[in-house]
């Protein structure tokens, strides 16, 4: 395979502002230490020129989807960036991972400080009109792009919704204003009005498990079908109708609703360890992927199973899917690496790890990042690597959507151990997600990506591509674009995104629980 980058080299270019001096103020201002810059990967002037042209092409998707009247991107759009058609629809995340954007365009020149503060301030006022759930603070689901207007009909047009308010999607709005509020001064009283408000008690349930788990999220209104949970966790305004389901593993996208929490004081700290990090190695728990291998462990007085999974000498703690988009995107703000180095400083890595060995050595794609992303051939599917995840429907690797399936030891056996894979599709912003942890190697795979497979167009690389017959998603995801930019935002701006939502305070509600946790992860 490709060697990837030492684990010490990652916590240089992860820890240390990748390109910064070794005096450079890292989180909450603490220096950087010179030692981690050693054998560190510093990009030369081409990498720098081509990431940019890739930052400035990828933030024109992004203006092309956002409303002139609103400042509210919409979920998508075509393949044209010159006459967009935009989906009429947007969410929090998408409208978070707008904000954040565009912060790093200012940083990187590609936008002016002028620009830059008019939009984030035309979209934050559009955010403080718009109907949301007020005793909480929280924003629905779906939004009219154009109108700012709660959606009732379900985005594809085909039914009649109930407004929900998402745990996971005002995380990510949440987060957006924690980086405005410290990257752009100026917006920072419009940022708090809206932060301020915010209560993510709503979403914790003491009572789910020991230690207590977030929930999907609530309505407002009982809907009409769908069985709920009548409460009230904050104890602020009048009852709401929770979701029956909780989050309850650890890497997963959703554990940024629990750091958003315990950033802003609302959730305590045993929530992290209440979640699995792979469920029991029990029969009962037979129908995952297969049988983890671990130890327990005690924090905050709570037993933690720290369970791994195996693939390829490896030992990770899995996600759900096994994609990039679960494991990393709550690293592009809480620097998890370097906060917790026994833990998601071993992981990560090996995350990435997993990714370019499926894709070069095991499924011999050429290419690899797999994370969920419109389907080459129409609609939006999930990808991953389905041995590195818990579903045992898989997020599969190809478009013949391929299950691995090892069985798990002493209880059944496996359905499909050893799987031939067929028509690879791999997912661009997975690739810059893992940037952090395999620059080089990134860099490679995208540009290879763009010049052998043509996924790319006006606005920066397509949603997704299929290696072997060539089919390309020729549209535009703002969530998936945001990534990008916020990847390289972290690696080519000196961690701007970690660093301008991990203040010192954040940093003390946050860094010493998860420091406190190690993970079985490593190589056999």
């Amino acid at each position: 395979m490709t060697a990837i980058i030492s684990r010490r080299t990652v916590l240089a270019t992860t820890g240390a502002l990748a390109f910064a001096g070794a005096g450079s103020p890292a989180y909450g201002g603490t220096p950087a230490p010179a030692e981690l810059l050693e054998g560190g990967w510093v990009p030369s002037r081409a990498d720098k020129a081509l990431v940019g042209r890739w930052a400035r092409d990828t933030w024109r998707s992004l203006v092309a989807m956002t409303d002139e009247k609103t400042g509210l991107p919409a979920d998508n759009i075509g393949e044209s960036v010159t006459n967009p058609v935009r989906s009429k629809y947007t969410s929090p995340t998408n409208i978070g991972g707008y904000l954040w954007s565009t912060v790093v365009a200012k940083h990187l020149g590609i936008i002016s400080p002028q620009e830059s503060l008019r939009r984030i301030t035309q979209t934050l006022t559009t955010m403080k009109n718009v109907v949301h759930h007020e005793p909480s603070g929280m924003y629905f689901n779906w939004y009219d792009e154009a109108t700012g207007e709660v959606l009732r009909v379900d985005p594809d047009g085909t039914r009649p919704i109930t407004p929900f308010v998402s745990s996971v999607d005002n995380g990510w709005f949440a987060c957006a204003l924690m980086v405005v509020r410290n990257a752009e001064p100026r917006a920072r009283a419009l940022a708090d009005s809206l932060l301020n408000k915010m209560n993510f008690k709503f979403y914790y349930n003491p009572a789910a498990r020991p230690g207590g788990l977030m929930r999907g999220g609530f309505f407002e209104t009982p809907p009409p079908d769908e069985e709920t949970d009548q409460g009230n966790h904050a104890g602020v305004g009048p009852d709401v109708y929770y979701r029956k389901f909780h989050y309850d593993t650890c890497n997963t996208e959703a554990r940024i609703a629990g750091y958003v929490g315990f950033a802003l004081n609302q959730v305590p700290h045993t929530q992290y360890f209440a979640t699995y990090r792979t469920f029991p190695d029990s029969c009962d728990w037979s129908w995952v992927e297969q049988k983890p291998k671990g130890v327990h462990r005690t924090y905050l007085g709570l037993d933690v199973f720290e369970g791994t999974y195996e693939y390829r000498g490896m030992r990770l703690v899995p996600s759900w899917g096994g994609d990039m988009f679960e494991s990393l995107m709550p690293d592009l703000f809480v620097p998890e690496a370097t906060w917790a180095p026994r833990s998601w400083g071993i992981n990560h890595p090996l995350t990435v790890r997993a990714h370019i060995e499926h894709g070069l050595d095991d499924a011999k794609y050429g290419y690899w990042g797999f994370s969920p992303a419109s389907n080459p051939k129409g609609g939006y599917s999930v990808y991953g690597v389905d041995a590195i995840g818990m579903d045992p429907g898989g997020y599969p690797s190809d478009l013949e959507a391929t299950n691995y399936d090892a069985g798990f030891e002493g209880c059944r056996e496996g359905v499909n151990p050893n799987p031939a894979y067929g028509d690879g599709v791999v997912t661009p912003h997975a690739a810059f997600l893992a940037m952090a942890y395999a620059p080089r190697q990134a860099i490679d795979n995208l540009s290879k990506i763009e010049k052998n497979l043509h996924a790319y167009g006006g606005g920066g690389f397509y949603d997704s591509v299929a290696v072997k017959s060539g089919l390309i998603a020729k549209r535009y995801l703002s969530l998936d674009q945001a990534m990008v930019m916020g990847a390289i935002g972290n690696v080519f701006g000196e961690n701007l995104i970690r660093r301008s939502f991990a203040s010192r305070t954040v940093e003390s509600r946050i860094r010493p629980l998860i420091a406190m946790e190690q993970f079985e992860s490593g190589v056999a």
